[in-house]
């Protein structure tokens, strides 16, 4: 590889940590530009040479978080559990089947994301607590299981994914949020990688670079949300699911 290349890999991965710290979403430029980038290694290979630097960024990003935000330890380690083997899954059956079906769907989610949070001017500003401690286990496991899965057999968004159902079912606000959505994302990068670390698709000479640059990036954007604060984090959030929408319409739509 040359040394532009991996420059140019390097330069993305760090914007995708600086982005993925906020409000996930990371692997919407780092993936595709990767591809791009690399046309001649297959997909597989890439996907998961992918998983080290988004795990390393992740994993600088959740030690800011944990400094500032309070977390329920024994919920946090159950949740981060759970999606861990929910990604395995889900890497493992994206190795057998292709998951472009779910594309069209995700696109429709989506929309509807964005206009509800585009709407509700308060969404995700305080904690707003309705659920008793039985409840909040609950959901807190079926959304770590679900976007855990769904990282793993397709990914892109599941960061934005996950905040969006601690806000919306958990009662979370955007800060408290998002530093759950880097701890459970943290697991589900490391079940995906484990996998892959199995399958022999790593490509390490390429993934250690772009780990340094993604955990720079992941470090500086949690430093950055935190300091910002709930209503900074809510326009990064659209902005972001503006991405997404965009991703995925033309993956479903015009590919």
């Amino acid at each position: 590889m040359d040394t532009l290349t991996l420059a140019l890999l390097c330069l993305f991965a760090f914007t995708a940590g600086f982005v993925d710290a906020i409000v996930g979403g990371g692997g919407l430029i780092q993936t595709p530009a990767s591809l791009v980038l690399l046309p001649g290694l297959p997909v597989s290979n890439v996907i998961g040479t992918l998983k080290v630097p988004a795990f390393t960024g992740t994993g600088f990003a959740t030690v800011q978080y944990l400094r500032k935000v309070k977390m329920q330890v024994k919920l946090a380690v159950a949740m981060c559990v759970a999606a861990a083997i929910a990604s395995f899954s889900g890497s493992e059956l994206l190795t057998l089947v292709s998951n472009r079906f779910m594309k069209p769907l995700i696109f429709i989610v989506l929309v509807f994301v964005a206009i509800y949070t585009y709407r509700k001017k308060d969404f995700g500003q305080q904690v707003y607590k309705q659920l008793s401690p039985k409840q909040e286990w609950i959901y807190a496991l079926a959304i770590s299981i679900s976007i855990g899965f769904y990282d793993g057999f397709i990914g892109p968004g599941a960061g934005s994914f996950l905040v969006l159902a601690f806000i919306s079912i958990l009662g979370f606000d955007f800060l408290r949020a998002s530093a759950h959505a880097k701890l459970i994302n943290l697991s589900t990068n490391f079940g995906s990688i484990f996998l892959f670390l199995l399958k022999g698709s790593i490509l390490w000479p390429i993934a250690v670079p772009m780990a340094i640059c993604n955990g720079l990036g992941g470090l500086l954007g949690a430093r950055f949300a935190i300091a910002k604060g709930n209503r900074f984090i809510r326009i990064f959030f659209l902005f972001v699911i503006s991405l997404t929408l965009l991703r995925f319409g033309y993956d479903a739509f015009f590919k």
